[in-house]
């Protein structure tokens, strides 16, 4: 029988908070830290969901696109890059329309990528090279599930390199993928080498410092508990923690108190709700700054994606307005036009928003020079 844990008092968890803070302070060296918070929730009934929010310092001029399966490819990095031709149809929201930087495709499977200043790639060596741009587009066109990206992506097929973003930035990211079944999976770049975390425990991912440290980080809270203190600022490691606790806090299966509340009734509408809430929860309000730490940044939208139901919801914090794409609702088998959702300039859209998407030539994926 397990032992029951004593209550703590608030010296404890002031100590514990304490040496948490340390503990961050040393992970994140000279860095600063960044934003953008990536939850998993696994639900009854063979619910999955997957919410992020995107925080960044600028409009990122983001668009939602339709890819369809059968579209030829080129990983955008010199005459040595890989090109393939998509398996699936995907529904993305780009990066200033030179990259994906969130989507899920017709099988459910979920990419979503974030910024890790720690990030270091791999130096060109005679693999092909991919524009990192085209990484979470890449995955979104090839796999199905977790298990198969895991597989294919450990050999190393080809190595990604990186540029400056539109506004001059660097492209420093990591990459979250989670599927259908709840599978996840974190790829980083650390030191040159691809550092994998494959597990259905890694439901929740932030940004600095590198993703062993957040897990470490997030087990001070943990033994702290919740629901008696969690951290509270816009820090990555303190939205780590927060995620991590009402990832896991909210209902698992139908909750009779709030179902009537929710569209149709249904329990796949009421998860969704809850992650929504979970992620305005970790998001960072618009227009706030942070004195000598420029790149903690406002949310500027949140994604939720139905991964059971194939619903791709989207929650812009400068409008604010939420809709969804069932992707069901739209032709993404081969040879269908790609087609745009305009959303730069303030365009409102409401429910479900599948029939606004019109045919438009696709973005030109952000090339990176390699010699």
């Amino acid at each position: 029988m397990p032992h029951a844990r004593a209550p703590l008092s608030l010296r404890s968890v002031r100590i514990a908070a304490l040496a948490a803070a340390a503990l961050y302070v040393a992970g994140l060296g000279a860095g600063v830290a960044q934003a953008c918070t990536r939850a998993v929730y696994l639900g009854s009934d063979g619910v999955v969901i997957t919410g992020r929010s995107m925080d960044w310092a600028e409009d990122m001029h983001t668009n939602l696109w339709a890819f369809p399966a059968g579209m030829a490819r080129t990983g955008a990095a010199g005459a040595n890059t890989p090109k393939w031709m998509s398996k699936y149809g995907s529904v993305i929201a780009s990066g200033y329309d030179v990259g994906t930087a969130d989507g899920m495709n017709e099988k459910g499977l979920v990419a979503n990528l974030l910024y890790l200043a720690e990030s270091e790639y791999a130096k060109p060596d005679g693999r092909p090279a991919l524009s990192i741009s085209l990484w979470a587009q890449y995955v979104l066109d090839t796999f199905a599930t977790v298990s198969e990206a895991v597989t294919a992506l450990s050999a190393e097929p080809f190595v990604v390199v990186t540029g400056d973003l539109p506004n001059g930035k660097g492209a420093q990211l990591h990459l979250a993928i989670s599927d259908a079944s709840g599978d996840s999976a974190i790829f980083e770049y650390l030191g040159g080498k691809l550092v994998v975390h494959h597990g259905r425990q890694y439901q929740v991912m932030t940004n600095s410092p590198s993703f062993d440290q957040q897990l470490a980080l997030n087990s001070y809270w943990e033994q702290i508990g919740g629901t008696v203190f969690l951290p509270g600022t816009n820090r990555a490691a303190d939205r780590f923690a927060r995620a991590s606790f009402f990832i896991k806090a909210i209902p698992t299966q139908a909750f009779p108190a709030i179902l009537t509340a929710v569209p149709d009734g249904t329990y796949a509408n009421q998860a969704v709700a809850s992650v929504a809430s979970v992620i305005r929860s970790v998001s960072v309000p618009l227009g706030l700054t942070t004195p000598g730490q420029p790149n903690i940044a406002s949310t500027l939208w949140r994604t939720v994606s139905d991964q059971k139901n194939r619903v791709y919801f989207y929650d812009s914090a400068t409008s604010p307005n939420s809709f969804w794409v069932p992707l069901g609702d739209l032709d993404l088998k081969a040879g269908a036009p790609v087609k745009k959702l305009t959303l730069t300039g303030g365009k409102v859209y409401s429910g479900n928003a599948a029939a606004r998407f019109e045919p438009a030539e696709p973005f030109a994926f952000l090339p990176v020079d390699v010699k």
